[in-house]
């Protein structure tokens, strides 16, 4: 991983690039690997990093190329210091995919329910 470059410059590079693969490597371990903690400002992240990716056509079809996870994975621990893997980070699109789904069946008026697009809230009657 540290390639041997012997500019100063060069070698405090692969330093640091290492340090940060062993710091983003770091996290809550279970049985099966590391557990994934998403907290609110890295949900937005991830959500402004698929949007990206989608745009930079890393999402051909309905999935994401290799590319595209690729980028997601290693663009997210750069910001964030959390390195989670493809099956983590494609919980959280499957988890956040469900609830947009709920989130747009309640605005829609599906359930009886409306929005109000004013005041940005729904609405219900009594």
């Amino acid at each position: 991983m540290l390639s041997c470059n012997l500019e100063v410059t060069g070698l405090s590079l692969g330093i640091n690039l290492l340090q940060r693969h062993r710091f983003c490597r770091m996290g809550k371990h279970k049985e099966n690997g590391i557990s994934a903690t998403w907290e609110q400002n890295n949900v937005i992240f991830f959500c402004d990093l698929c949007i990206k990716e989608i745009e930079l056509g890393n999402r051909p079809t309905t999935h994401f190329s290799r590319d595209g996870w690729n980028n997601l994975m290693n663009k997210f621990c750069e910001r964030t210091g959390k390195s989670y893997d493809q099956k983590q980070m494609k919980n959280k699109w499957d988890q956040l995919k469900k609830e947009w789904k709920l989130w747009r069946e309640l605005k829609q008026g599906e359930t009886g329910l409306g929005w109000n697009s004013t005041r940005k809230t729904i609405d219900a009657s009594n």
